[in-house]
C-alpha cells in the first residue's frame, strides 16, 4: 500500500514537472516578443480535391530579424524545429481550412500555401497574425525580392 502511494506520488510529481517545463519553455520562447501561434504542414500532399487534416503540427513562430523560427508546442527542444528565411518564402495561395482541416486547426485559422526554397509548406495562423506576417514579408530590405501572391 505504501509502495503504491509512493509510486503514484512520483508519477503525479513527474506529470506536474513536465507541464511546468512546457510552460517555462513557451515563456522563454515568447520572452523576446514577436511570437504568434502558427500550425505548419511541411510538404503537404498535392492533388487532393479536399485537403485532409493529416500532417498539421501546432506550434509557435517567432520573428528573428530576416527569419521566422518555428517551434513545436509539444516538445522540450530549446531550438526551433524549422527556420524560414524571408528571402526564400514565396506565398502562393491564401484559403480557409477545408474538410478535416477545420478539426486539425484553430477555429479562426487562415491557411497560406507557400514555397520555401523549393519545398512546399502550409502555414495556418489567425487573421491578425497573417496581417503581421504579410507586413513582415513586404518589409524586406531594399534589393530583396518579395513573393506575395
Amino acid at each position: 500500500m505504501v509502495l503504491a502511494l509512493l509510486v503514484g506520488g512520483v508519477v503525479v510529481a513527474l506529470v506536474v514537472v513536465g507541464l511546468f517545463v512546457f510552460g517555462l519553455r513557451r515563456r522563454l520562447i515568447q520572452r523576446s516578443g514577436g511570437t504568434f501561434d502558427c500550425s505548419l504542414r511541411w510538404e503537404p500532399p498535392t492533388g487532393e480535391s479536399e485537403p485532409s487534416g493529416k500532417g498539421w503540427v501546432y506550434g509557435v513562430a517567432r520573428y528573428n530579424g530576416d527569419r521566422i523560427e518555428w517551434f513545436r508546442v509539444f516538445s522540450y527542444a530549446p531550438r526551433p524545429r524549422r527556420v524560414l528565411e524571408r528571402a526564400s518564402i514565396e506565398v502562393l495561395e491564401r484559403r480557409t481550412p477545408k474538410g478535416e482541416e477545420e478539426l486539425a486547426l484553430l477555429s479562426d485559422a487562415v491557411v497560406l500555401a507557400c514555397r520555401h526554397g523549393g519545398i512546399w509548406l502550409e502555414l495556418a495562423m489567425s487573421e491578425d497574425a497573417l496581417t503581421g506576417f504579410l507586413a513582415w514579408l513586404e518589409a524586406a530590405p531594399p534589393g530583396q525580392r518579395v513573393n506575395v501572391a
